[in-house]
């Protein structure tokens, strides 16, 4: 099977393209997605965390308490990398099961911190989403309700842009129209079917 990474920083437009190539019948992996499923209450990761970090992560109708749990681990090295070990290896497992799931069909892997993860796998191709980061900042404030302030931080705990390019085989411009994004998208498509 054909397995393609699709990285970009945040509020790049990685779910637009990941959409578009799986309404060409892409199996698209969400690595976020993974994630979320990974910490639903019941399943291992949920309870391992419990365990470290206590009652405290728990939300009021028993799911994890997201916010809480990244006022613990934000800025604190130590519990991060407690959080990490719990959390990286059960989605690597999951992630490759999701992968043998798809059989030879072709697979989008869309993973933010793919240039963060620094070469855990060996990819066919490798897709960057790109826009400027004030681009994606003003993005951040005007579709999801952050202030500046929170734009830019979260921006700033990401690769950088130019990290992140150095590794592309493929990069489309997101900076553009939608209708721009797509069209790339759809070339993307026809390279990798073709």
């Amino acid at each position: 099977m054909p397995l393609i990474a699709l990285t970009g920083g945040i509020a790049s437009g990685k779910s637009t393209i990941a959409r578009r190539l799986a309404s060409h019948g892409v199996v698209v992996v969400d690595a976020d997605q993974t994630v979320r499923d990974l910490q639903r209450p019941g399943e291992p990761v949920f309870d391992e965390i419990v365990r470290e970090f206590g009652d405290g992560v728990v939300a009021a109708d028993g799911a994890l308490d997201r916010a809480a749990l990244g006022s613990i681990v934000f800025g604190d090295a130590e519990r991060l990398a407690a959080l990490n070990a719990i959390v990286h290896p059960a989605v690597r497992a999951e992630t490759e099961r999701r992968f043998r799931e798809a059989g030879d069909r072709v697979v989008v892997y869309d993973v933010p911190l793919l240039a963060e993860a620094r070469g855990a796998r060996e990819w066919d191709l490798i897709v960057v989403a790109h826009a400027p980061a004030e681009m994606r900042a003003e993005r951040m404030m005007t579709e999801r309700g952050m202030s500046l302030e929170d734009a830019t931080a979260r921006i700033a705990h990401q690769a950088s842009d130019e990290e992140r390019l150095e590794m592309a085989d493929v990069v489309i411009d997101t900076s553009g129209t939608i209708e721009h994004t797509l069209e790339q998208a759809d070339a993307l498509w026809e390279r990798i079917h073709g």
